[in-house]
């Protein structure tokens, strides 16, 4: 039997996020994924504002940046005549929100996946493909899990991080619950090579047969596919006769690379946590494609994960890790609404989805002792720049941080949010003592 201290299951964008800042913290950790490699196909190719602050202080934004680029235009097609072009996010202005990133950056999330491996090995991490959880049991002290091929890990702490269905979640009996339209036609997602459309616009297709989108992949000659079908096995030809019907432009396409069906649907895990086993990602909460914000918020919840259970296990006596259910679900329980309000376009794709004015105000950590605060609060994310000082070359890095400027004394959570607020270091220490700072 091999020891550890967390065992993470699934190697997906959340469970990669978290080996990476538990291997930066020096947490012994084993990720084990029951695919072969690194899953496939574009899938969440569009990374939030939030989400890319959460990847430089990872390390590893200068690789996302260089392999993706801006969403294109949106042009608009209607029985094969051209409608005309918008824009499918409202940007902001620039240091509106206090960060450099003023809209989604879209990358195919296989090469997302690539660039956050590459991070975790060469901070001594690694995967185990091809492993896969089939039983588990804890106690008071850690978690026994089997793999296939009879492989037992006793770790001290395990993470589900293996999607929307995954095995652990419901091995623990932790239900799901959300709303979807299971008898309306499912949804095919793929990546094809289309020749001779253009990759300058993201091309949305309206027609009697109904909607067809194709969206040019950054750094690649691909385009993601987005189509509703009937029901059946989806193949070649089943996209060329969408895009016969649909775009009338006699274009073809010439691969189908990668595909997935699904129905639109919004689901949260009733809990985030079981005892000694803990929900990441779409294992903890499911969101329909169209708000961007499903592997985003994933993400995040690894990057307020990590530093918790690195804290737990420095010291046991430490109640911390009990606030990531706190905290995570409340932002997933807004992220899933908001997600459903996109797809019935009842909201824009602007400020509310590009993730940084999400905050943790009313969590037991967020302490605000001013009594009369304006401006950055307990609980508030830390801006990129304030008063033209780059607090985020400050704050970088997986520890706590404390940050003196004209609105107060500040001590930041090692994820980027402020813990206590003060107008002077008065009952700092006590705070910092508490939390192990």
């Amino acid at each position: 039997m091999q020891h550890t201290d967390v065992l993470v299951i699934g190697a997906g964008p959340t469970g990669l996020t978290l080996g990476i800042d538990l291997a930066r913290r020096g947490v012994d950790a084993v990720i084990v994924e029951k695919g072969a490699a690194l899953s496939p196909g574009s899938r969440g190719k569009g990374l939030q504002p939030r989400t890319l602050e959460v990847l430089q202080d990872l390390g590893v934004l200068d690789e996302i940046l260089a392999a993706g680029g801006p969403y294109p235009t949106t042009l608009l097609w209607k029985n094969g005549v051209r409608l005309g072009e918008h824009q499918m996010f409202d940007p902001a202005k620039a240091g509106e929100e206090g960060s450099r990133f003023t809209v989604p950056w879209m990358i195919p999330q296989w090469r997302t996946q690539e660039i956050l491996y590459a991070r975790l090995r060469a901070l001594g991490g690694q995967v185990r493909f091809a492993h896969e959880a089939l039983t588990h049991t804890q106690d008071d002290d850690g978690v026994t899990v089997t793999l296939t091929g009879g492989t037992t890990i006793r770790a001290r702490y395990v993470v589900a991080a293996d999607g929307g269905r995954s095995t652990l979640r419901r091995a623990l009996g932790i239900g799901m619950t959300g709303d979807g339209a299971p008898e309306a036609d499912p949804f095919l997602v793929g990546d094809v090579r289309v020749p001779g459309l253009s990759r300058d616009h993201w091309h949305m297709f309206q027609a009697e047969a109904g909607f067809l989108g194709l969206c040019p992949l950054t750094g690649t000659d691909q385009f993601q596919l987005f189509v509703q079908l009937p029901s059946g096995e989806p193949s070649l030809a089943t996209v060329n006769a969408a895009l016969r019907d649909r775009a009338g432009l006699g274009i073809q396409a010439t691969d189908l690379t990668w595909h997935s069906v699904f129905r639109p649907r919004t689901a949260l895990a009733d809990r985030f946590r079981a005892g000694r086993v803990l929900l990441a990602g779409d294992a903890a909460h499911v969101h329909p494609p169209s708000g961007g914000q499903g592997l985003n918020t994933s993400v995040q919840d690894a990057y307020n994960l990590g530093w918790k259970l690195g804290a737990a296990l420095k010291d046991p006596a430490s109640t911390i890790l009990g606030t990531y259910e706190e905290e995570r679900r409340a932002i997933a329980t807004g992220m899933v609404a908001l997600a459903s309000a996109v797809q019935r376009e009842e909201v824009r794709r602007g400020r509310s989805t590009r993730q940084l004015d999400l905050n943790y105000r009313e969590s037991s950590l967020s302490r605000e002792t001013r009594p009369a605060p304006s401006g950055l609060r307990a609980g508030d994310r830390v801006p990129d720049t304030l008063h033209g000082i780059d607090l985020h070359a400050r704050i970088q890095g997986p520890h706590w941080s404390e940050l003196t400027l004209p609105e107060g004394v500040f001590l930041v959570r090692p994820d980027g949010y402020v813990g206590w607020a003060g107008d002077s270091r008065e009952g700092l220490a006590e705070y910092a003592a508490e939390v192990g700072a």
